[in-house]
């Protein structure tokens, strides 16, 4: 027997659903924050807090010691991947090392799904490309006192001799995990995942308090 109630609620339902005519509009892991007035950037002479959004992410693995597999690469991204506990950057994207076999490319949004077609087009043999631009984000923390921040928000030893510019290890980042990039002697970009991003945000603002 047709259920009339369950009629209604369903076309209740619909009613509900976004219109698909509209645009959906991008927000950053981050965005939330606005709503409580809480998203307020630390940018003094001694340190710095910003957000990157909007970066693409894509997650390739692969055999660096294959030739096929080096020569597509440097094809598409006009540089090869870098070696152990490496970034690189360049104007168009930075990639860090995360594994023996396995890669971070970072792009501007709207370039990612060309770059992740054209190395598609590239590779061969066996690989592993995945776009996980929606599920992690970028921090940037720099200034004189970055290092001193960092110092009591990690285990990981970050002092000169140890880290040095173009490093990049995934590590504990207070009590959750960042993949740790030093970009130059007081920019450290920390990758982090979307679900822990509002955390870690307010750890290093707090952490970064007593040197505004």
């Amino acid at each position: 027997m047709f259920d009339k109630n369950l009629e209604k609620n369903t076309i209740a339902m619909m009613d509900l659903l976004p219109d698909a005519s509209v645009n959906a509009r991008a927000e950053s892991p981050l965005a939330h924050l606005d709503q409580f007035h809480s998203h307020t950037n630390i940018d003094t002479d001694s340190i710095s807090l910003q957000e990157k959004p909007f970066l693409g992410h894509l997650l390739l693995r692969g055999n660096a010691d294959n030739t096929a597999f080096k020569d597509a690469i440097k094809k598409v991204l006009l540089c090869e991947l870098p070696k152990t506990l490496a970034c690189i950057y360049t104007n168009e994207l930075s990639i860090c090392w995360v594994s023996p076999d396995e890669w971070l490319i970072l792009c501007e949004g709207d370039k990612a799904y060309k770059l992740e077609k054209k190395l598609r087009e590239a590779l061969v043999g066996h690989y592993s490309l995945c776009n996980i631009s929606g599920g992690q984000t970028v921090l940037v923390l720099s200034g004189h006192h970055a290092h001193d921040v960092l110092m009591k928000s990690t285990s990981y030893d970050v002092a000169d001799c140890s880290f040095p510019i173009g490093k990049a290890v995934t590590t504990t980042l207070a009590k959750s995990q960042a993949i740790i990039c030093r970009k130059d002697k007081t920019t450290w970009e920390l990758i982090v995942r979307r679900s822990f991003a509002d955390y870690i945000w307010h750890y290093l603002h707090d952490a970064s308090s007593e040197f505004k």
